[in-house]
């Protein structure tokens, strides 16, 4: 025997009842999805900057000072220079700016990301991170 009046498939109310429950789904996850985001950005640049400053401390045990630019590390008509000491270009930070890098003496130097708003100051993603 045959059933002639039933149809197989899904009913309006069954479709939206699925939707409210995705809904409910994405509002409860993307948050914490995009704060993870947020949080890579800045470990991202505190990886970076301990990079920068391997190289910055390798130029200054070949020439005898911290170098004027970060641009340095790839170029420089310095004597004893014996780089590049970066494999390529300088990065910009996570939020693509540059870093701030300011040679204070032949021996000290200062390097920060000024964060997602690239102005001194903020807080939260737009806090500066700086390197010690």
């Amino acid at each position: 025997m045959r059933n002639h009046g039933v149809r197989s498939g899904f009913t309006l109310i069954e479709l939206l009842i699925v939707m409210v429950i995705l809904g409910l789904l994405a509002s409860l996850v993307a948050p914490t999805m995009f704060s993870k985001v947020d949080s890579s950005k800045r470990n991202t640049a505190e990886t970076q900057m301990q990079m920068l400053a391997t190289s910055l401390d390798a130029y200054r045990l070949d020439v005898g000072r911290y170098p004027e630019r970060l641009d340095e590390l790839l170029r420089s008509d310095a004597r004893n220079w014996d780089g590049p000491y970066l494999p390529r270009e300088v990065p910009l930070d996570p939020w693509d700016n540059p870093y701030v890098y300011q040679r204070i003496s032949n021996n000290q130097y200062s390097l920060k990301s000024l964060g997602a708003d690239g102005r001194e100051g903020g807080e939260g993603d737009d806090a500066d991170i700086v390197y010690r």
